[in-house]
């Protein structure tokens, strides 16, 4: 734009000079400096318009990029939180994969244990049986051999969860009012011996019973003193035939243990007892 402006001045200045440019000419010279004055005009106008775009060009390139910084902080700062995200879970992700190898570990060991508790089970249910059916093979020789005291009613055998009782009425054994073993309480005790001596595992313990009734003798003041002495001369007896005295007891229950009412006479008789238990050892 300026150098048209140049040429024009120039040209008018020439003209000026020389003079001698027609009228024709001239006019011609006048109509083309209009022409140029209106697109200088022309020009300037689109020059301002121009202007005016490029300041609001430049406003929005400044927000463009004053946005872009804060994108560019907050891009930032999220790739710092990306970051630390990633060790956490990288953190959780160890603590947990330690957690699950801690608790297969402890399930391998839970089921060996258990492995092993079955077979323990397995082991003590077989020694159960094999108790079972010793305690039981007792009860049917004992069985055997007091058939006959066992028909008059003078002695009762049991078996109850593997624990063995052998019932004997005091008569069949002692004189009433006497601790002695007498001669055919002998020979029904010799009838058990064979049998009792085959027991190994379990403990016998002689229990001494009585009825109610005081008993009036200077050798024992009570009825404990006589269900004592008289379990006491029962389990001396088994010891002398034989019989291991570590596993041999003798208990005195007096007259508390009643198994019948002490108000009859029949009542009293049960009640008048010995009772041979095997029981499982201490």
């Amino acid at each position: 734009m300026r150098r048209t402006i140049y040429l024009v001045l120039a040209g008018l200045m020439a003209l000026a000079l020389n003079g001698c440019v027609s009228q024709g000419k001239y006019q011609l010279k006048e109509d083309e400096a209009k022409g140029l004055s209106g697109e200088l005009g022309g020009l300037k106008q689109q020059y301002g318009k121009l202007s005016a775009d490029n300041s609001l060009l430049k406003a929005e390139f400044d927000k463009l990029k004053a946005e872009a910084a804060g994108l560019a902080k907050e891009n930032q700062a999220l790739t710092k939180d990306k970051s630390e995200l990633e060790q956490v879970l990288k953190a959780k992700s160890d603590t947990l994969s330690k957690n699950i190898s801690d608790l297969r570990q402890k399930a391998a060991d839970l089921q060996e244990e258990n492995r092993k508790l079955g077979d323990e089970i397995a082991t003590l249910q077989k020694a159960k049986e094999e108790k079972v059916k010793e305690v039981s093979g007792t009860y049917e020789h004992l069985l055997e051999n007091m058939k006959s005291e066992i028909a008059q009613g003078q002695v009762t055998i049991s078996e109850l969860k593997g624990k063995l009782t052998v019932n004997m009425e005091a008569a069949i054994l002692f004189d009433s009012g006497k601790a002695d073993v007498k001669p055919d309480g002998i020979a029904i005790l010799l009838k058990m011996v064979p049998t009792l001596k085959e027991v190994k595992d379990k403990s016998i313990r002689i229990e001494g019973h009585t009825d109610n009734v005081p008993i009036k003798s200077a050798q024992f003041p009570s009825n404990w003193e006589l269900s004592a002495a008289r379990a006491i001369n029962v389990a001396k007896f088994l010891q002398q035939q034989g019989l291991d005295p570590a596993n041999l007891s003798a208990a005195a229950f007096s007259e508390f243990k009643p198994v019948a009412d002490n108000a009859t006479k029949e009542g009293r008789a049960k009640n008048r007892r010995i009772e041979i238990t095997l029981v499982a050892k201490d």
